[in-house]
């Protein structure tokens, strides 16, 4: 009896599984399927590297592993999906369920995953998982901190005149007037004996104007160094992308994070310009035919797209030409925006990739 269990086992370890998890903070659920749809397995894994060990250890058990369907790739599943690939096996990113086979379903960890590896299965999950090992995940943490710091500076500035709203009539007549910048700076130089003196309200509104007023200074401090290690980043990695009009380091940073560390994963421009929600959408139907918006894509880097074009609307001639040529053909300004977010996306593509020396320096390493 017992060689008769092993004869089984090793049958199903020479047979093609294929592994689907659902991914969360602490845990992973992951699923094994056959490659005909049976599940096999599933069971939970906690999220660190001895648990990722011992999950691809136990989807090996099961089958020979090639390929894996993970969903969030780029937030709770971005550990695995960095051992996935360093063990060797294709990782796949896989959206949710749709609602009408949830509806059916119903919703648990262990259908999620069990849906993840069939996605894969059917072919309705093609997308390649982003590497997020280079410079486009540095690039991500960096504007993280930066953006971060960006909305608490907007904020801190709010809230410093609000205090001034509200505050004595001699205090505020002092620093009425006053642009932004040259009020914060006032709002830093009160004296250190009027920041002591919070025994009444005109005391304690000088203090937090202050104290405000540094706070800004230092997130604005930060902001500098974030900006600064940023272009560096970018420079270092993808110089070609800045001397374009209108790329700066945000707008670089933005469609680098879409793209990701692997932009070999998207297979033309045209790729890329969907991934941006720049591409049309077939809305054709009888003898209607017509376009219309991508409203799907990232819009982070739709965004970026669109304040570029802005600014080549301003500086750049070629695209001034662009639009005055448009315009006389009947098209209207939100039409031509489009089509420029189009043609930038097209130009900004083959930028994302590698540079030709850091390229070769990538192969040629061991």
């Amino acid at each position: 009896m017992p060689q008769a269990v092993a004869t089984d086992q090793s049958d199903t370890c020479a047979e093609e599984v294929v592994l689907g998890v659902d991914t969360h903070k602490d845990t992973h659920v992951a699923a094994v399927v056959t490659v005909l749809g049976g599940v096999i397995e599933c069971k939970a894994f906690p999220t660190t590297t001895a648990g990722y060990r011992s999950l691809l250890a136990w989807a090996r058990g099961l089958g020979l592993v090639h390929r894996a369907g993970v969903e969030c790739t780029g937030s709770y599943g971005a550990g695995l999906t960095r051992y996935l690939l360093g063990e060797g096996v294709e990782v796949v990113e896989v959206n949710q369920p749709d609602k009408a086979t949830r509806r059916r379903r119903g919703k648990t960890d262990t259908i999620d995953a069990q849906a993840a590896a069939q996605a894969v299965i059917s072919g309705r999950a093609t997308a390649t998982a982003k590497t997020c090992d280079g410079p486009a995940e540095m690039t991500r943490m960096l504007k993280l901190a930066k953006d971060s710091a960006v909305k608490s500076r907007t904020q801190a500035i709010n809230q410093l005149k609000a205090v001034l709203v509200s505050a004595d009539a001699g205090l505020r007549d002092s620093l009425a007037g006053l642009s932004t910048p040259i009020l914060i700076r006032r709002c830093a130089e009160l004296a250190p004996a009027d920041r002591d003196h919070c025994a009444d309200t005109a005391g304690v509104a000088r203090y937090t104007l202050a104290l405000l007023a540094e706070r800004i200074h230092r997130l604005a401090e930060e902001i500098r160094e974030l900006n600064h290690r940023l272009t560096t980043v970018i420079n270092a990695h993808r110089p070609q992308l800045l001397q374009r009009v209108g790329i700066g380091p945000d707008n670089a940073a933005a469609l680098l994070i879409t793209a990701g560390d692997n932009p070999d994963r998207l297979g033309s421009e045209a790729s890329f310009a969907a991934l941006c929600g720049a591409s049309p959408v077939e809305a054709s139907s009888g003898n209607t035919q017509r376009m219309r918006l991508n409203y799907g894509g990232d819009r982070q880097a739709n965004a970026a797209l669109y304040r570029i074009v802005l600014t080549r609307l301003r500086w750049h001639a070629p695209t001034r030409t662009y639009l005055e040529r448009r315009l006389t053909e009947g098209r209207t300004r939100r039409e031509i925006i489009r089509c420029l977010k189009r043609y930038v996306a097209r130009e900004v593509y083959p930028l994302l990739r590698p540079a030709p020396a850091v390229e070769h320096a990538a192969q040629a390493a061991p």
